[in-house]
């Protein structure tokens, strides 16, 4: 369903990704992000870390309930108890409070909208099973399913999602020409395929990948106690 992934990766999704910076507003503020070399390599670290964690979480919950029919496959709604202890996978998998913080808040929008748009008794599930709001790669991959996506597509809309909110973030920071930063995350399209099949090597909740971003979990919790700012996290 190329159209419907193309709708889920879209920044003008109603679902609040415009408000968060992916951690590139603290890194302008102190310095770490100042032009378009600076932003790829934290695009590239961001992608090779939190972004496949969550692709491959995103992937892992498009494909919950699947299973093989007699007509080549078909699927069961997964019951609360499985959206619960997926959720609980992405929770595991996200150090910081802040960030398990802005993750739920963009998590309980995306479904929220994905709900209305594809209206789907596995969404209402995810709903009841998570009434806090679900991680945002579980919403977005469960909103993937609903939309007749498959899991590799879930993971490539959610990697994708990992680059293109710092990008178009730093944009507005720092006032850097969007064709240069368009040329950067041109550069890394090839990583954004190896990631999103990275994603779907395995299907086991606990071998999904658990890479960590220290430097990330730091600028999450120090944009928290910056008083000003443009962005929620």
């Amino acid at each position: 369903m190329d159209a419907a992934l193309l709708l889920l990766a879209d920044s003008r999704l109603p679902a609040g990704g415009h408000g968060h910076s992916g951690g590139a507003e603290e890194a302008v503020r102190i310095g770490a992000i100042t032009g378009p070399e600076d932003l790829a390599r934290f695009l590239r670290g961001r992608l090779a870390t939190t972004g496949l964690v969550a692709a491959a979480l995103a992937a892992a919950a498009c494909a919950v309930g699947e299973a093989a029919g007699d007509d080549g496959g078909a699927y069961a709604e997964p019951g609360a108890g499985a959206w619960r202890a997926l959720d609980a996978e992405a929770d595991a998998r996200t150090a910081s409070p802040a960030q398990r913080g802005a993750s739920r808040t963009q998590g309980r929008l995306l479904l929220r909208s994905g709900r209305r748009i594809w209206p789907s008794p596995a969404l209402d599930a995810l709903a009841r099973a998570v009434p806090e709001g679900p991680h945002h790669p579980i919403a977005l991959g469960a909103a993937a399913r609903a939309a007749g996506c498959a899991p590799h597509d879930a993971a490539l809309a959610t990697a994708y999602n990992a680059i293109t909110g710092p990008a178009t973030a730093a944009v507005r920071l720092l006032g850097l020409d969007p064709v240069d930063v368009h040329r950067v995350l041109a550069g890394l399209a090839p990583d954004l395929e190896r990631v999103a099949r990275a994603s779907c090597a395995t299907t086991a909740w606990e071998d999904l990948p658990a890479h960590a971003a220290p430097a990330l979990d730091l600028l999450a919790e120090q944009h928290l106690r910056t008083e000003v700012r443009l962005f929620v996290s």
